[in-house]
């Protein structure tokens, strides 16, 4: 087994989520690259080496510079605000490394197509983290699709929804920026429809009439000591035509109470229908065309070792994976590309397409008018 030396930039949340799925992956996995974890940066030192000592690597920094430029680094974890992305992706694809790189790709279409140009002229690997499409359960959706279970596509519906700020009261945060942030729902949680619908209807949006509305327009800075005005989207919702023909409707908040992650979609065939809620991840609800009878309705299908990724986890149907397990077939799908010489999905190429969709989106719900993307 071979070492690849990563190192992690940012340790919130997804900055804990990469360093888990690289600390578990080859014990999981067993054969292929092993994550090496060498180091791992904070703007602030102190958390720098906290996060050191909690996650297991080598060494820390507070420059995320010394990651991209480390000669033992050749995987950099990109977990940082949003802005910050191209400038740190660019840098890294500039030394040859290779880059994971949390959703969206950046704050701005210009920056990320800064990024996919920069990826373009390397040859390493990248891949944006759009974690959904890496569960068991939709991959096997996707396969059921593509065997003709519930005939061709018709439609695609979805929305994500959660009340991480519902609360008027809470205060003003990057996210509620778009020169910090880009879009808001757009950009953190529609994007994640957005990689699903390409995936599971296997061809692009390619045309959108959006709406948006910010429910919360004004947040208290604690560090500023002022009110700020939010100037990106609490709510957004579109209208949506894929190049192949199928069309649906999509949509997203931040502000729904009681809503966790409330990411449910479907897909309706012309012999059935399939149905899936991320809150109950390891499960897909599945209609097919049939003779009338007293026992129509959905069946329920549990994740089991059957499935993609499943089994290097757990032996038996039913036992559940989570999130954190998610992220490491993510990485799994990285780390094979890696030492296989093959792609990946969403690359920044993919990703730079939906980056477009949730441009279009937000400029049709400005302007008022559909928009195609090309």
């Amino acid at each position: 087994m071979k070492n690849i030396g990563v190192g992690v930039i940012g340790t919130g949340f997804m900055g804990k989520a990469h360093s888990i799925a690289y600390s578990g992956s080859a014990s999981v996995f067993g054969t292929g690259l092993r994550p090496k974890l060498e180091i791992v940066c904070d703007l602030s030192p102190e958390r720098a080496s906290q996060r050191a000592t909690d996650l297991g690597f080598s060494r820390y920094t507070a420059n995320w510079q010394e990651v991209v430029y480390d000669p033992n680094v050749k995987l950099v974890s990109v977990c940082t605000p949003n802005d910050t992305h191209a400038e740190i992706a660019i840098a890294a694809l500039n030394e040859g490394k290779h880059v994971w790189c949390e959703k969206p790709m950046s704050s701005s279409l210009s920056d990320s197509k800064k990024m996919l140009d920069a990826f373009k002229d390397g040859t390493a690997k990248t891949i944006i983290g759009y974690n959904y499409t890496k569960n068991p359960a939709v991959i096997h959706a996707r396969e059921l699709i593509k065997n003709d279970t519930i005939g061709r596509v018709a439609a695609f519906f979805c929305r994500y929804d959660v009340d991480n700020e519902a609360d008027g009261k809470k205060t003003w945060s990057w996210r509620m920026s778009r020169k910090a942030s880009g879009t808001g729902a757009n950009g953190d949680i529609l994007s994640h429809v957005i990689s699903v619908a390409h995936y599971l209807v296997d061809s692009e949006i390619c045309r959108v009439a959006g709406d948006i509305n910010i429910v919360h327009t004004e947040r208290y800075d604690e560090k500023e000591k002022k009110i700020k005005k939010v100037d990106n989207d609490d709510i957004i919702s579109a209208l949506i035509h894929f190049k192949n023909g199928v069309k649906g409707h999509i949509g997203a908040s931040r502000v729904s109470w009681g809503k966790k992650c409330g990411f449910t979609w479907e897909i309706h065939g012309t012999k059935g229908t399939i149905c899936f809620d991320q809150e109950r991840l390891n499960e897909l609800k599945v209609f097919t065309r049939q003779e009338q009878s007293s026992t129509d309705g959905f069946r329920t299908i549990l994740t089991g070792p059957e499935h993609p990724f499943y089994a290097s986890f757990l032996p038996n149907g039913g036992h559940s994976l989570g999130f954190m397990d998610v992220k490491m077939c993510e990485l799994q799908t990285l780390l094979f590309a890696i030492e296989h010489d093959t792609s990946t999905w969403p690359d920044f190429t993919a990703g730079y397409y939906i980056e477009k969709v949730m441009e279009a989106i937000d400029f049709s719900a400005t302007e008022g008018s559909w928009k195609s993307i090309s």
